[in-house]
């Protein structure tokens, strides 16, 4: 956002942005011109594992009685999501689900988090393919989990057959399918997919938005500062949904996980 600030301000770009905006040059030269091999949100994603896996590692390669800060914030996390989401929402069958809902949690609120970080300014979740990738794992999670529980058998039958009259089973077993095995993982993408692509062209319209205005007529240079002042407000706005939406992922995960141990539907 920042290069697209600066090509804008010396008017050699065009306003408004659009979803074009969102597909970056690759940084690494591979095959064609337009080639989106190796990425700036590629590297984000990796930059992301790299600072989860490190800070952990640090935080805890030699654990203390009186926990150090790094010792303490990396508890703090484990223990909101251990308690706060796996226990809650499964019950003590959760604890063993508590890492994978951490590291969800964490790279989910990081890789959102890079969406108002100075110099990257964008999320990786801000593209379809990531938060699609991070819901079939969780779609995988929740019927292993319900096959390893119940076997496949009966794990089957909880999921499609409701405890309703023989009568009107043909028309909610292809809604279960439908609801269960479908719409989950499509619905946990799109959620973290359409509020994180929102985010980022709403500071993006307001950012370039206040260039545009000065560049189109001086006399607009008061309108063009309010149109900064609301890309400030929105930018805390957006650490708000940062933070929920990596919440809202991982509950909505730790739920299906849930629904998948239940003895009953």
């Amino acid at each position: 956002m920042n290069g697209a600030a600066n090509v804008l301000a010396q008017g050699e770009a065009a306003f408004p942005p659009s979803v074009e905006d969102f597909y970056l040059p690759s940084i690494v030269p591979w095959g064609a011109e337009n080639s989106y091999w190796f990425t700036k949100i590629t590297a984000m994603v990796w930059l992301a594992v790299g600072i989860l896996i490190i800070f952990f590692l640090a935080s805890y390669r030699k654990p203390q009685l009186v926990p150090t800060k790094k010792q303490w914030l990396a508890e703090s996390v484990y223990g909101f999501v251990r308690n706060n989401i796996a226990v809650d929402m499964i019950g003590h069958a959760g604890v063993r689900f508590a890492p994978y809902f951490t590291t969800l949690f964490c790279f989910i609120f990081l890789t959102n988090l890079f969406a108002i970080v100075p110099g990257l300014q964008i999320s990786p979740n801000s593209h379809i393919a990531f938060p699609a990738f991070l819901a079939v794992i969780s779609y995988v999670l929740f019927i292993y989990a319900g096959i390893k529980h119940h076997g496949a058998g009966k794990f089957i039958k909880n999921s499609l057959i409701p405890p309703a009259p023989w009568y009107i089973l043909p028309l909610l077993i292809p809604i279960e399918f439908f609801s269960t095995f479908l719409v989950r993982p499509f619905s946990l993408a799109v959620r973290l997919f359409a509020n994180m692509f929102a985010g980022h062209m709403l500071l993006l319209v307001f950012t370039l938005g206040g260039f545009a205005m000065i560049n189109a007529n001086a006399l607009l240079a008061p309108v063009s500062l309010l149109s900064w002042v609301m890309t400030i407000a929105l930018t805390f706005l957006e650490f708000l949904v940062i933070a929920l939406q990596a919440y809202v992922f991982t509950v909505l995960t730790a739920s299906y996980v849930q629904g998948a141990l239940a003895d009953e539907h």
